[in-house]
């Protein structure tokens, strides 16, 4: 899985597609999420979608140790495309890669935080991000300290400094970690936001619609946990990463603006009805109530597959479409169908203990 670190250079698209062809068995289809939704039983359904996800592999059925697994297998898969790819889809996925080791850092606190062994937090990291970013020693660095204020000085001569201090400051002021994952957060959509100049123009045309459409999805939920919290507006506005899609600044800070959840859910939805490019597809848009922005994020996806449609005679365009599929179908398809799933099997069976 790491035959990128020492291979050369891809010089085109057309070993890459080549490569890539096989992974698309891994996408489950209508007929499989058919059947998970038949599933009752936790040994059946791991058993099934083992079959999607090679090598899946945990300790104990907990929902944490069955979501690790699965976001192994789906980094794993996305360490198997960069090795294909060539520089500048290499250079996007090894950005996009550092939402895992944002997780890894978050975790790492978070364990600090609690009085966790370098054990214990070693076990709640995904080391195969750290390997595909050349970041191995850092975080066993990162895992070994043992308070906060070590970890701003360990932190001070990488990018993760400034965030890491405000984060910190506040939440010994406050005992909230909010502004601490908001903040990194932001980061992550900011990285990708500055890799789009360096994208040739078939690459930005898909990559940069994905970036955008992915940053006002977390422009929303950020939005949206911050009035649930009741995080003061004014910060709430701080979170915010500085792209759209369909809502600009102004309709984001009217969002934020709304006092409760119900109002901001009851305004999005209008707001969403007055999109024009989506009027197509609203007529059968279900908004959940229980899962407001999973339901927001479906919609855009449908909306980003109809605007993309392969071009077949286009072989650069078709590889970049095939790659992206891969990455937001294998990702909807653990965050939006498996894990809630998983979550209601074991709920289910402690009910009946």
């Amino acid at each position: 899985m790491s035959e990128f670190l020492t291979s050369v250079t891809v010089p085109s698209y057309a070993y890459t597609l080549i490569k890539i062809g096989y992974l698309k068995q891994l996408l489950m289809d209508k007929v499989s999420f058919q059947k998970l939704d038949e599933i009752t039983d936790i040994n059946e359904f791991i058993e099934f979608i083992s079959l999607y996800y090679p090598g899946l592999s945990f300790n104990e059925y907990t929902i944490e140790d069955i979501e690790r697994a699965l976001f192994h297998t789906y980094i794993k898969l996305i360490g198997k495309i960069l090795s294909y790819s060539p520089e500048n889809m290499r250079n996007f996925l090894k950005n996009f890669l550092t939402k895992y080791e944002i997780w890894n850092i978050k975790h790492v606190i978070l364990g600090t935080i609690l009085g966790m062994s370098t054990q214990e937090k070693s076990q709640m990291v995904n080391m195969l991000v750290e390997k595909y970013l050349n970041n191995t020693e850092f975080m066993r660095g990162l895992i070994e300290i043992s308070s906060l204020d070590q970890i701003q000085l360990f932190m001070r001569r990488t990018k993760y400094h400034k965030i890491i201090r405000e984060g910190i400051l506040y939440f010994k002021k406050t005992n909230e970690i909010f502004v601490l994952e908001g903040f990194l957060d932001q980061l992550f959509y900011n990285t990708l936001i500055d890799e789009i100049k360096y994208l040739n123009p078939k690459e930005k045309t898909i990559i940069s619609f994905y970036i955008r459409y992915i940053s006002e999805i977390y422009n929303l939920n950020i939005i949206y946990r911050g009035i649930i919290n009741n995080i003061d507006r004014n910060l709430l506005q701080q979170f915010l990463v500085d792209t759209s899609l369909f809502f600009d600044n102004n309709i984001l800070l009217f969002l934020i603006e709304q006092s409760n959840i119900e109002d901001f859910t009851s305004v999005l939805y209008q707001l969403l009805g007055r999109i024009k490019e989506l009027r197509s597809l609203f007529s059968n848009f279900e908004f959940d109530k229980n899962h407001i922005i999973w339901s927001v994020e479906t919609l855009y996806l449908d909306f980003f597959f109809r605007k993309f449609k392969i071009r077949a005679g286009d072989l650069e365009y078709l590889t970049i479409y095939k790659i992206m599929e891969v990455l937001i179908k294998k990702d909807k398809e653990i965050r939006l169908y498996i894990l809630p799933k998983i979550v209601t099997i074991i709920n289910e069976k402690y009910k009946t203990l």
